[in-house]
């Protein structure tokens, strides 16, 4: 088997043997079809998140199961789903309560090792899944079967990029008609959000960003104004958008500090801004407690797009299939595992909304 393994931060990922376990109690083993290439991923390559090394990467992933472990009764041999780095143990308080993205046994599990490479040197798998190779052990509550005749490379998108967007704006924030949203950044997961937005009946949907070939891909996924904020004033040119008022929801997409700071900023009275994209985790936020209080403004997290597997999986299924949700048009780009490192190139460099590893 094959997968791309970083090895030291900042070095390009490199294809190799791996040792995979068999799976064990609650396990599922996923021959994959496709991975996509996220912005996290390229976080985790260049050190700027938390997590041991070695590593192997990716977590945006479809394929097929290939083998089930003792218990498994949701999956068989042959069925193909989608693979998500969302975990969950069914039985916690917020697993019971409906917020199973918020499982208490996901964040205190220690994971075995599960991974080795030729030496017996033990890999880490990121967010669990570990999807930059040809074959993953996830447990199973980490997978949702698709039908069979969806493509996988489409299915993939599912598992973060699109649910962590949409799910922003249709979960985590519950954006009513004719609310004002405004999304910064329009990468893959911000060009979500925009569908999201659009889904809802948001009016306007403004659409900030630093490049103009984002602009009319934002305008194809839902947005109704776009504005470049190294040519214009981009708080001002929301501002103006929306009455004078601000915006009723701020959705930041993009890893910066500084683009949480002006989203705030571009909020109105009430007004709520979601952060989404991760910065490195050497930075700090520093804020006024003022600004928050006089305008009653929210600054809040929303992390995978507060979804639920079992619920949302088919749900977006069935928008695409219906021609209600774009599934297409978000990928730039296919790659066979051996020109990863120019499909993450390509990514960083803001070329591609995805990029899609195909095994």
């Amino acid at each position: 088997m094959k997968a791309a393994v970083c090895y030291e931060f900042g070095k390009p990922l490199v294809v190799e043997d791996i040792e995979l376990a068999s799976p064990g109690k609650g396990e599922v083993k996923v021959r994959l079809a496709a991975t996509a290439v996220c912005h996290s991923d390229i976080h985790d390559i260049k050190g700027e998140l938390p997590g041991p090394v070695p590593f192997v990467a990716g977590h945006e992933s479809a394929g097929y199961i290939d083998e089930v472990g003792g218990g498994v009764t949701s999956v068989k041999p042959g069925d193909p789903v989608v693979v998500s780095l969302l975990s969950s143990c069914g039985t916690c308080f917020y697993c019971v309560t409906g917020l199973p993205h918020l499982c208490e046994a996901r964040f205190s599990r220690k994971p075995e090792v599960r991974l080795r490479n030729k030496k017996g040197q033990p890999l880490a798998q990121r967010g669990g899944v570990a999807g930059f190779a040809q074959y993953v052990l996830v447990n199973e509550s980490q997978v949702m079967v698709v039908p069979k005749e969806m493509q996988l490379d489409r299915a993939a998108l599912l598992a973060c990029g699109v649910i962590t967007g949409f799910g922003a704006v249709v979960n985590r924030a519950q954006v009513k008609p004719f609310k004002s949203v405004v999304v910064v950044g329009t990468g893959g997961v911000g060009i979500n959000a925009i569908q999201g937005a659009a889904y809802a009946g948001a009016y306007p949907v403004i659409a900030v960003d630093v490049l103009d070939t984002k602009m009319k891909t934002a305008m194809d996924f839902g947005a109704t104004h776009t504005v470049n904020a190294t040519r214009d004033d981009a708080v001002d040119a929301v501002r103006k958008l929306t009455s004078g008022r601000g915006a009723d929801y701020v959705f930041i997409t993009v890893g910066s500090v500084a683009a949480i700071r002006q989203g705030l900023a571009m909020s109105g009275p009430r007004g709520d801004t979601v952060v989404i994209g991760l910065p490195p985790v050497k930075d700090m936020l520093s804020i006024s407690p003022l600004e928050l209080i006089g305008a009653e403004k929210t600054i809040s997290g929303g992390f995978m797009g507060s979804t639920n597997l079992k619920v949302d999986i088919p749900n977006l299924v069935k928008l695409y299939q219906t021609g209600r949700l774009k599934l297409d048009e978000i990928i730039t780009a296919r790659y066979p595992l051996e020109r990863i490192n120019e499909a993450i190139a390509s990514t960083e460099k803001g070329e591609a909304l995805r990029n899609v590893i195909m095994f």
